[in-house]
């Protein structure tokens, strides 16, 4: 009878391993997510700040643009030769600052202009959906984790054998879904979309 009661003991320790084992692997994955969600929402609110930037800069080479064309006409209404002159420089220098705010390039390569803005806000939608789909197969693994660990909780208290095995099943794909995070994280949706 005692050498019955050792061998469910030590199996149970096997389970309590096993348990032990999704738990760490629960908690990284946890971890990973959490740090994905953060950095696509950095990545976010900088590609909303950049939009937004780029609209401002729209708006204000519009209005260069509008003021050189009322300015151009008022140079063909203008008699005197001075003040053509003068209008027509003034035209030209708002033509020239549209056109800056149309492409402004900088050293750096964090230009200012709305070209510049347009790749750098793009840019940060890539990387926050990159971040997004990390966060998403995190969050997959820690799923299954959670359920593997109910299911082998379950088989000490049962004995059921298929308990055991669906916390093994789902503790691999769990390992699985955590695995596509770090190194693929946008495979499932590539393949989800072809």
């Amino acid at each position: 009878m005692a050498h019955g009661h050792g061998v469910v003991e030590g199996e149970n320790k096997k389970i309590a391993i096993l348990i032990s084992v999704l738990a760490l692997l629960l908690a990284i994955a946890e971890t990973l997510g959490k740090s994905a969600q953060t950095e696509a929402l950095s990545f976010n609110v900088e590609a909303s700040n950049l939009w937004a930037f780029y609209q401002a800069k729209t708006i204000r080479k519009t209005n260069m643009e509008t003021a050189a064309e009322q300015m151009e006409v008022d140079v063909q209404l203008a008699k005197d030769a001075a003040v053509k002159d003068l209008l027509m420089n003034r035209a030209k220098e708002w033509r020239d600052k549209a056109a800056r705010y149309e492409s402004e390039p900088k050293p750096n390569n964090k230009g200012e202009g709305r070209r510049e803005l347009m790749a750098r806000a793009l840019e940060a939608e890539v990387r926050r959906d990159h971040a997004m789909a990390k966060y998403h197969n995190f969050e997959f693994g820690s799923a299954a984790f959670q359920i593997a660990i109910v299911l082998a909780s379950s088989y000490l208290i049962t004995g059921v054998a298929y308990l055991l095995w669906g916390a093994v099943g789902l503790g691999g794909i769990g390992l699985l879904f955590s695995l596509i995070g770090l190194a693929a994280p946008q495979a499932l949706t590539f393949l989800a979309a072809h």
